[in-house]
């Protein structure tokens, strides 16, 4: 019985003070930092999407460059084409913006990131994340996910395919786990 008490004791303690460290916000939270602004909105179910406050597709369906709807988009033929470089140098950059503490405190969980495409130029135009709400991407300050849009925004592009130029835009991103 004694180690039973002991080990909820230490259960406990363990929670609070892993809960204490983080940053946790239970509904939406906008953050200022150096003239940039960014979103946090908290779903139901606990997924945060952080976001850049001045993006526009965050939430956008998908339409085509005339005003019409694309209709099913269960399924979408390639929206750009593939290379050699992209994804590769996209994990490189998020790998890189985080500080070697960062990396361990979020050792093991994954994060979704998310690039909004411009169809005309190839450019990526806006970044936004999706982790849950209780997790140690919490705790990471914005200026991480900062680097990590601004650094998206200036080194990577696609090519878009004809299906894809006929889009006012598209997303394209990856569940990520930090190396």
């Amino acid at each position: 019985m004694k180690t039973i008490k002991l080990i909820l004791i230490f259960c406990v303690c363990v929670t609070f003070n892993k809960t204490t460290a983080q940053t946790l916000y239970s509904e939406t939270k906008t953050f200022q930092e150096n003239g940039y602004v960014y979103q946090w909105d908290k779903a139901e179910y606990g997924i945060v999407t952080l976001y850049n406050k001045a993006n526009q597709f965050t939430y956008a369906q998908y339409e085509n460059k005339d005003g019409s709807p694309l209709g099913n988009t269960d399924y979408l033929p390639p929206l750009a084409d593939r290379d050699n470089w992209t994804w590769a140098k996209s994990i490189d950059i998020v790998n890189n913006a985080f500080s070697p503490e960062e990396k361990q405190r979020v050792k093991g969980e994954k994060i979704d990131v998310s690039m909004t495409v411009d169809t005309s130029t190839g450019r990526v135009i806006e970044v936004d994340f999706a982790f849950f709400y209780n997790s140690a991407f919490a705790t990471i300050p914005i200026s991480t996910y900062r680097k990590i849009e601004e650094e998206l925004k200036n080194q990577i592009w696609f090519t878009p395919t004809e299906t894809g130029k006929k889009l006012k835009f598209f997303k394209t991103g990856w569940m990520h786990t930090v190396e």
